[in-house]
């Protein structure tokens, strides 16, 4: 007996190993595509950007490409994607043997962002202080060091407590 997944009870789950490898592939041939450059859209003649990811759905008929042009987010760089992703999708067709060339839309990359945001937040005073120089939590040798006691128990089967009993 098969079983049916729909869509709804796919969401929220991990996305199954040929969506990952089949996204990776269309990041890879999107990448070539980009670096070559052949388009006929003036906006994206010059076009430098970074394909971090690409999601697909479980059905691999729909993907998001989530990009972040080179020199900060241009809002016009998505919408001019989004106008050439049929000619995209003709290329991605060419280039990878699916039995469906997905659909692709495109957003910027807002994990950068995110990055940055927990960088300043681990950069606090209030967070610093928990923090060595290094940017590592402080760990227990590093307390014992600072003079707490130490609480950890001794282990009486150590191998060097075994040569010792074995001399006596």
């Amino acid at each position: 007996m098969t079983r049916r997944h729909s869509a709804d009870q796919r969401a929220g789950k991990t996305p199954s190993q040929r969506q990952l490898r089949v996204g990776e592939e269309i990041r890879h041939t999107l990448a070539d595509i980009f670096r070559r450059g052949d388009f006929r859209d003036p906006d994206l003649q010059d076009l430098n950007v970074t394909v971090s990811e690409v999601r697909i759905s479980p059905d691999l008929k729909n993907a998001t490409a989530f990009i972040m042009p080179l020199g900060g987010g241009h809002p016009e760089v998505v919408a001019a994607l989004n106008r050439a992703s049929p000619f995209l999708r003709g290329q991605i067709a060419k280039a990878l043997r699916l039995q469906f060339a997905p659909r692709i839309g495109f957003q910027l990359d807002t994990s950068f962002d995110y990055a940055d945001k927990i960088d300043r937040l681990l950069h606090e005073p209030s967070v610093a202080r928990d923090l060595d120089a290094e940017g590592v939590p402080l760990d227990r040798e590093d307390m014992l060091e600072d003079g707490a006691e130490d609480a950890t128990p001794v282990d009486d089967d150590s191998p060097a407590d075994d040569d010792t009993r074995e001399r006596r």
